[in-house]
């Protein structure tokens, strides 16, 4: 046959087979292969999952249970004889079970599931298995099905778990979107999407498919244009065609609508795979209780789970040692084709077996620990192959290089625009507030909970409490209140710990427009039940018997229920809400800006005060440290003191409502669990008070703070020396300082925090501030020439005078008129100040602190910040000690492990004092007398007095001034001396 003849027969030929093999793809979807799956029975059908077990007349070795990611079907463990992970595994000695979810679109309720269905399905198949096989589980999963595999390993904290294996799963989406993108695109984008839209629709499977494609359209054009062009030829297709039709059509199904807001909210959004605080049934989960070793393959080219993005979990699990291993392949090739069967499969079996001590460590597994990478697998094509891929790559790194760079500057302006954008109602909201204006607790309590009820309220004991429940609790208690017969503006005591149920009765007292009174369970309840003016206490069955021993005041329990002794108060969970008939007076939040709110107390015997809280105080605490804070749904709050304390009440709550942010309750500080509660939680910001934070700067060195969430610690009273260790222990997490007075409405706020110790400047918002000269010996404002008050000059002692409003001059504390100018209105704070050059604020003491010596009188303040910023001391208090007709001015450090305090350092330290506020005395003590608030309590360090001498931890300051060893002649002249001067 001529060679013209035999080239167009070879061309006839080869448009007929493309013909015929082109019909039966379009009537078929593709050739019949005769290739069966590997054999499996379903050992059980559960609601959500059906649990395969593959080779089961087979089945020995190490059990690995392979869970699939939501959209893509189980047949990507078996897609096909050639590219089949459990046949693999399964030939090199392990044993493969498979957790099948089905189509949820052709599963009865499938399009109602949520994250929390797999996760929990995923557990109970673990359960099974061990019960099957009596072998602890390899737990292992490709993309989002590694996703529930970490959500269940940290759910169960590893219990029966041996290890983790993931493919291409990503565990910190802040670190970007597939092509580079910012990840702040998506969050942002999330969270304008309300819940309806984002839940109330499934996304079917081509959906998916496509955008899946479109993350590697170059990929997915070249893989049909090369099957187009070998459509002729059957023979050369059909080894691939099954992985084809799973890739193009078979293999995916629909995403419900449930489990894809749950997993936008949690994990895109909040990125709560990495910060922990996740909500699995009613449980709050963090990948840091994973104590079990992780192994995690990362594709190097894989542009929809970055490797960035992979690699968080070295960060969220710090409990567990990571092993990684590194392949050139994308994110199908992971677990699907040749370089999986090569090198994924055979490594996962070698692992399990390796963990049986019946193998070595996979060549490609690498240990890995912070943040160092594993070594790279070997290259295709060796370094030239790899050189002229990267030749290749270089334009489009160059452009996502450019992008990054882009992003971060757009990213920078966005934020700074998005927290105006959050601010900027707010502080307006806080501006319009007059003294009739509704505003309570109660009021932007019930607007969380009709714009985001199903949202998490508050956390507690590791548990979840939406707004929706919280409302319905508050409902219930309020008809309580009610039935009891407690009205609009009644004081009502309430005398629990933190729980539940306290904000629960803090909410509807507010709800109701009746007067929280917080009672301190480690106070005197009775005196200040009588400061309060109250005639009903609430209590919690632990404090019944204190409430039910209250003279003249009527008890009642609430809480608790099913929990020990209900003694003899009055039970109100034995009040059925819906037999309560709400009065005809009765309306929801009638409280105004003005009325009395919530009553504090401090102190104690002659020294307990009781701090009156109007709504509008409450609101500016909330809204100033949400706008201070930036706080926004994405933050938990994790307020760590008692309710009764003003930071609690103020701060944190009212922080977390004001800015929609989760509020995580803490029945007690304890430095031992803070950070693993603090990983549970997913907490990003933490309160405080006074020397709190000193038990957790001090504490050894906890797994669970590596690579920690926390961004912002807030509170009041923190010392500069403290300061400074807080954040070079915890950074980046930084300081958040506020000083709000206690009489008036004055707020100050150290924002930048680029000076430790100063208390910033005015929230905007709050009352305007002043420094006065003030005169400490007669205890009043010194006056000019003119009568009028003289404004303090930078760097001078001042007493912080805040402005009152004419309509609230009535209920300030120390109110004074025609200070600065005829008419004018403010209030003393009885707070010392100094204000800088900056016009940053300083704390120099309290009024009620004042030392007052033969000398004149000594702040505490500069004496305090001198010695703490001494690198081994760890407290400092300052007193005065009563000698005579005066005091001796006194200071008291604790010393930090391995400190010792020189007299060389004390004098250098001192020297930045100005002498006559320097003290007379400085000793050593192993510990000091706190307050439930940790704040020092000074009067037992007085009540000591001057310590012997000769043991060396006494130091006096002689007639040069310098510092020395405390003597037995030198104490003498202390005790006697009318004069500091005298005693050198």
């Amino acid at each position: 046959m001529p060679a013209v003849a035999r080239t167009l027969f070879r061309l006839g030929a080869r448009l007929g087979s493309t013909a015929q093999n082109a019909l039966e793809v379009a009537r078929f979807g593709g050739f019949d292969t005769d290739e069966d799956a590997s054999p499996c029975e379903v050992v059980t059908e559960q609601r959500v999952y059906r649990l395969r077990h593959y080779f089961p007349d087979a089945a020995g070795g190490p059990a690995v249970l392979l869970v699939p990611p939501l959209m893509i079907t189980a047949e990507v463990y078996d897609i096909s004889s050639r590219v089949s992970a459990v046949r693999v595994l399964h030939d090199l000695g392990v044993d493969p079970w498979v957790v099948d979810f089905g189509a949820p679109e052709r599963e009865p309720g499938g399009l109602e599931r949520t994250v929390s269905d797999h996760v929990l399905a995923v557990s109970d198949a673990v359960d099974r298995i061990r019960r099957a096989t009596g072998r602890d589980v390899h737990l292992a999963g490709y993309s989002q099905g590694g996703m529930f595999v970490y959500q269940a390993a940290a759910y169960r904290r590893s219990d029966g778990i041996e290890s983790v294996v993931t493919f291409g799963s990503p565990s910190d989406t802040s670190q970007g979107l597939p092509f580079g993108l910012p990840s702040w695109l998506a969050s942002e984008g999330v969270e304008r999407i309300p819940d309806w839209v984002l839940g109330g629709f499934a996304v079917p499977g081509w959906v998916t498919r496509l955008g899946f494609q479109a993350l590697s359209p170059v990929k997915s054009v070249r893989s049909r244009v090369d099957f187009i062009l070998q459509l002729h030829d059957r023979e050369r297709l059909a080894p691939r065609e099954r992985q084809r039709r799973f890739l193009e059509r078979d293999g995916w199904v629909s995403w419900p609508g449930p489990a894809l807001a749950e997993f936008l909210r949690q994990f895109i959004q909040h990125n709560r795979m990495l910060t922990g605080g996740f909500v699995i049934g009613d449980r709050l989960v963090t990948l840091a209780d994973i104590t079990c070793p992780v192994l995690t393959f990362v594709g190097e080219v894989d542009e929809i789970a970055s490797p960035p993005m992979v690699r968080g979990i070295r960060r969220a699990a710090p409990r567990a040692q990571v092993y990684e291993a590194s392949l050139r392949a994308g994110h199908f090739g992971l677990v699907v084709g040749s370089l999986a069967i090569a090198q994924t499969w055979p490594a996962v079996a070698s692992w399990a077996l390796w963990r049986e001590g019946k193998d070595e460590l996979p060549e490609i597994v690498a240990p890995v620990a912070g943040d160092e990478e594993a070594e790279p697998a070997g290259l295709p094509g060796g370094a030239a192959g790899y050189g002229l891929h990267l030749a290749m790559g270089i334009g489009a790194s160059a452009a996502r290089s450019a992008l990054r760079t882009a992003s971060q500057v757009v990213h920078g302006t966005r934020q700074l625009s998005g927290e105006a954008a959050q601010n900027l109602p707010r502080l307006a909201r806080l501006e319009r507030i007059q003294s009739d204006t509704r505003m309570s607790m109660g009021l932007l309590l019930d607007e969380q909970a009709r714009d985001r009820p199903g949202e998490v309220f508050f956390l507690y004991q590791g548990r979840a409490h939406t707004h929706d429940a919280a409302k319905r609790r508050v409902d219930a208690v309020v008809r309580g209140l009610i039935h009891i017969g407690v009205r609009r503006g009644d004081a009502v005591g309430v005398l629990m710990e933190t729980r539940p149920t306290a904000l629960a009765l803090v909410a509807a007292l507010s709800r109701l427009g009746a007067v929280a009174v917080l009672l301190r369970p480690d106070g005197d309840p009775a005196a200040e039940a009588r400061l309060g003016q109250v005639t009903r206490v609430i209590a919690d069955p632990e404090h019944a018997g204190m409430a039910a021993r209250l003279d003249g005041v009527q008890g009642y329990l609430l809480g608790g229920v099913g929990r020990g002794d209900r003694g003899t108060l009055i039970d109100m969970e034995t009040i059925d809400p819906a037999k309560v008939e709400l009065p005809g007076w009765y309306r929801a939040n009638p409280g105004r800006a003005g009325d009395l709110a919530f009553v504090l107390f401090r102190g104690d015997g002659e020294q307990l005060r009781a701090s009156r809280i109007t709504n509008r105080r409450w609101a500016l605490s909330a809204f100033g440290t949400a706008s201070s804070a930036a706080l926004s749904s994405s933050d938990t709050v994790y307020s760590i003191t008692p309710l009764q304390h003003s930071s609690a009440l103020l701060m944190s709550l009212g922080g977390a409502v004001a800015g929609g942010a989760r509020l995580a309750l803490a029945s007690s500080f304890d430095p031992e669990t803070f950070w693993d509660e603090a990983r549970r939680y997913g907490v990003t910001v933490a309160s405080y008070t006074w020397t709190m934070l000193r038990e957790l700067v001090n504490a050894p060195p906890n797994p669970a703070e590596r690579h920690h969430a926390v961004r912002l610690f807030i509170g009041s009273g923190m010392p500069r020396g403290l300061w400074r260790r807080v954040e070079d222990r915890f950074a980046p997490a930084r300081v958040l300082e506020f000083y709000a007075s206690t009489e008036g409405e004055a707020v100050l706020v150290n924002m930048s925090g680029k000076k430790p110790g100063s208390l910033g400047r005015p929230l905007p918002g709050s009352a305007r501030v002043r420094l006065a000269r003030y005169d400490l010996e007669k205890g009043r404002l010194a006056e000019g020439p003119d009568g009028f008050a003289v404004k303090s000059e930078p760097g001078e002692i001042g007493m912080l005078l805040a402005r009152v409003r004419l309509s609230a001059i009535g209920a300030a504390a120390r109110p004074v008129r025609g200070v600065f100018w005829p008419e004018d209105a403010w209030t003393i704070t009885g707070d010392l100040f100094r204000r800088d050059a900056d016009g940053d604020y300083w704390l120099v003491g309290r009024e009620t602190e004042l030392i007052r010596t033969a000398d004149g009188i000594v702040p505490p303040g500069p004496i305090r910040d001198a010695l703490g910023d001494l690198p081994y001391v760890d407290s400092v208090a300052v007193y005065g000690i009563p000698v005579g007709g005066r005091e001796l001015a006194a200071a008291a450090v604790i010393l930090r492990d391995g400190g010792e305090l020189k007299a060389i350092d004390l004098s250098e330290a001192l020297l930045r004092v100005e002498p006559g506020l320097r003290p007379a005395l400085v000793r050593v003590v192993d510990e000091m007398p706190v307050t439930a608030g940790r704040r020092l309590r000074t009067a037992p360090l007085r009540d000591e007095g001057v310590p012997a001498a000769g043991d060396g931890r006494a130091y006096y300051r002689d007639k040069a001034g310098a510092y020395r060893p405390l003597t037995d002649a030198a104490r003498r002249r202390l005790l006697r001396a009318p004069s500091a001067r005298e005693a050198r």
